[in-house]
C-alpha cells in the first residue's frame, strides 16, 4: 500500500502548514490565558494568606487583651493580700520581734480570706473585728489584745491596730 503524494500538492502544503501554524498560535494564546488566569489566582491567594495572617494576628492581640482584662478584673475582685501594722507597739516598750510575731499570727488567722470574693470580705468585716479583737497575743510574759484603728478593704486588705493591755 502506497500513501499518495499529497506533499507534492501546493493546496495540501498549506492546509498542512496553516494546521501547523494554527496550533502553534492557539498553543501560544492557551499559555498566554492559562498564564494571565494563573497569575491573578496566584496574586488572589496571595492577597488571601495576608489577610488571614493579618486577621489571625488581629484575633490573637483581642484574644491577649480580653485575657489580660479577665486576669485583671480576677484579680480586682478577690483579695490578694492582708497587710497588719501594729502602731504602738514603743508604748508598751514591745520589741520589733515581738511585734513581728504578733503580726504574723493574726495574719494566719486571717488567712482563710484571702482569694476571697471582695463583696464576701466586705459583708463579713464585723466578723473579722470580732477576730482580731477577741485574739489574746501573749508578748514579752503579758497579755495583749488588739483594737482595730483603720480597716480598708480592697484587692488589699489593710489593718492597723493599736495593742493594750488584758484586763
Amino acid at each position: 500500500m502506497r500513501i499518495p503524494p499529497y506533499y507534492r500538492s501546493p493546496s495540501w502544503q498549506r492546509f498542512f502548514s496553516g494546521m501547523a501554524v494554527g496550533a502553534a498560535l492557539s498553543w501560544c494564546i492557551f499559555l498566554y490565558i492559562h498564564g494571565v488566569w494563573m497569575e491573578e489566582k496566584s496574586a488572589l491567594i496571595a492577597k488571601q494568606k495576608q489577610d488571614i495572617t493579618d486577621l489571625t494576628n488581629d484575633i490573637k492581640i483581642w484574644q491577649d487583651d480580653y485575657k489580660a482584662l479577665n486576669e485583671k478584673n480576677l484579680e480586682q475582685l478577690t483579695i490578694q493580700e492582708i497587710k497588719i501594722k501594729i502602731t504602738n507597739g514603743k508604748k508598751y516598750e514591745l520589741d520589733l520581734l515581738g511585734v513581728y510575731e504578733a503580726e504574723e499570727k493574726i495574719k494566719d488567722d486571717l488567712s482563710l480570706f484571702l482569694a476571697k470574693d471582695l463583696e464576701y470580705v466586705y459583708k463579713s468585716r464585723e466578723l473579722i473585728k470580732k477576730m482580731i479583737e477577741n485574739k489574746v497575743i501573749p508578748l514579752n510574759g503579758k497579755r495583749y489584745r488588739v483594737r482595730i484603728t483603720s480597716m480598708v478593704v480592697y484587692t488589699t486588705v489593710n489593718f492597723q491596730l493599736e495593742v493594750y493591755l488584758d484586763e
